[in-house]
């Protein structure tokens, strides 16, 4: 996971292009924006995070920082 790849969707997508490119990579086709990563798997979970955080800036009114550090907070609450 890149935090600048993630930080670059956010600030450059809205959530329905990020779920557009979600779609383009779980059916393996061309990526309608670009996403870093080495790997449709690495990109993927750049997307996935993208849209989480974005959902959750919107929602709960925060900026990214905090927003970052709640989904990590899951990420890693979800792996133990």
């Amino acid at each position: 996971m890149n935090i600048s790849a993630i930080q670059k969707l956010v600030g450059s997508y809205p959530v329905a292009q990020l779920k557009q490119a979600e779609e383009a990579l779980l059916n393996e086709v061309t990526l309608p924006i670009e996403v870093e990563g080495e790997d449709e798997g690495e990109q993927l979970t750049h997307v996935l995070a993208a849209i989480w955080i974005t959902e959750h800036m919107e929602q709960e009114q925060l900026d990214f920082r905090t927003a970052l550090r709640a989904y990590t907070k899951k990420v890693r609450e979800s792996i133990q």
